[in-house]
């Protein structure tokens, strides 16, 4: 670390410009045991500036070549298409660097163009996160195109980019041949057709592909048409362990859909459903499909489905047959006194943990209500935790991923 802060002390010197305060912080403590270096722009605990394109030529000088960095975490900074270029620089010729994280920088279209580019000849980058970049169409053409030359990324999230329907479409083609990507987080695009194309050529995608193990379809506009299609691939996939298909226009008949892949594919571990309406009904039909034996589903996020009592009734019955489940989240519900009592002596009698649900039961003139805790499948997508490494928590799908070895996340909570 001494000598990494040295040389980059030694390039400021060279392109004449004051050192950035904050990554000098940064370098004086010692890196963390898997390499990373951490340089978010939104830590309020840090001193100094967010990180401009000139911080990054300084940067991207004084990173390359050194192997001891795998990871860099740009988070919440100020990086522009311009900044963009030395990223590229760095991603081109560092031969260690594993995981890149730009989250939510100021990116556009010809940044995301040069990144991709960097990335044809690069053999050790495995996760890349655009999240939140407007890279636009344009932009994500480039990184789907990257994809059928690049052999080792494994991760990639282009949530929030504004893809468009021909980008979404594309990634969803290369990935009929890509053998190397487990994780993709193509969640909200900017879709105006009503034909579900994307959903189309992703349940194309799943009958072929063996490698995927998590797919995030989020705010795609997905109806129980799409669901349907989406389905009819999943009975024949038995690679994809995590669905995310949170905020769509799921009902009752798309989670009966879903229930019939859960009792013919018990491939699926994780599956995310909140804030779509799948009401009572579609809650029995997955209950139903839980308290088979075969059921290997581990997580199930609810929230926000207008479910009334029969159907959170259902879960906590489905729970007590079923050991195999234990995260649920069902906040955002009709919590009725019933519901409560029923989750309270789910929770007092250890079956389910209380870092392992978002509600809480609390007592008041001998009546049971249930609170709501800050825990979810995706709770550290948009930010971690000051006490603690977000890697280590207990209810994050992260976790649950990696309890089975499997690769991971493009980051919740958001949505987290």
């Amino acid at each position: 670390m001494e000598d990494l802060q040295n040389r980059y002390l030694s390039v400021y010197v060279e392109v004449q410009q004051p050192p950035n305060t904050c990554v000098l912080e940064v370098l004086e403590d010692n890196i963390s045991s898997d390499g990373s270096l951490k340089l978010t722009g939104n830590d309020q605990l840090k001193h100094g500036d967010r990180l401009t394109d000139d911080d990054m030529l300084v940067l991207s000088k004084t990173l390359v070549g050194n192997s001891a960095i795998k990871g860099l975490d740009l988070r919440y900074n100020n990086i522009t298409d311009k900044g963009a270029v030395y990223v590229a620089h760095l991603i081109q010729e560092s031969e260690s660097l594993q995981s890149l994280d730009l989250m939510c920088n100021n990116i556009e279209a010809d940044g995301a163009e040069m990144i991709a580019k960097s990335m044809h000849k690069n053999k050790s980058l495995k996760m890349l996160r655009m999240t939140g970049n407007k890279i636009g169409n344009k932009g994500a053409m480039q990184l789907a195109a990257m994809l059928q030359i690049n052999s080792t990324l494994e991760e990639i999230d282009i949530s929030d980019c504004d893809l468009a329907t021909q980008s979404v479409v594309a990634f969803a083609i290369v990935l009929k041949n890509n053998r190397k990507i487990c994780a993709i987080n193509a969640s909200r695009p900017l879709l105006f057709s009503l034909q579900e194309e994307t959903t189309v050529h992703m349940a194309q995608m799943l009958v072929v592909n063996k490698t995927l193990r998590e797919l995030h379809l989020g705010k795609h506009d997905m109806t129980d048409t799409g669901v349907e299609r989406l389905c009819e691939a999943l009975k024949l996939n038995v690679s994809l362990r995590y669905l995310d298909l949170h905020c769509n226009r799921i009902t009752r008949d798309g989670a009966k859909c879903l229930s019939e892949v859960l009792k013919q594919n018990p491939s699926l571990e994780i599956l995310d459903l909140s804030s779509n309406r799948i009401e009572d009904d579609g809650a029995v039909y997955l209950s139903e499909a839980i308290k088979l034996p075969h059921s290997k589903l581990k997580a199930l996020s609810v929230t926000s489905n207008n479910i009334g009592k029969e159907g959170l009734k259902s879960f906590n019955e489905a729970m007590k047959v079923n050991s195999c489940l234990t995260h649920i989240y069902i906040w955002g519900n009709k919590l009725e006194e019933p519901v409560c009592v029923a989750f309270s002596r789910l929770i007092s009698s250890g079956r389910l943990l209380e870092e392992h649900t978002d509600v809480s039961p609390y007592e008041v003139d001998d009546h049971v209500f249930l609170a709501e805790v800050s825990h979810g499948l995706r709770r550290h997508y948009y930010w971690t935790s000051r006490y603690g490494e977000y890697r280590d928590s207990s209810n994050s799908a992260l976790a649950l991923m990696q309890s089975d070895s499997l690769a991971l996340q493009i980051h919740p909570d958001s949505h987290s």
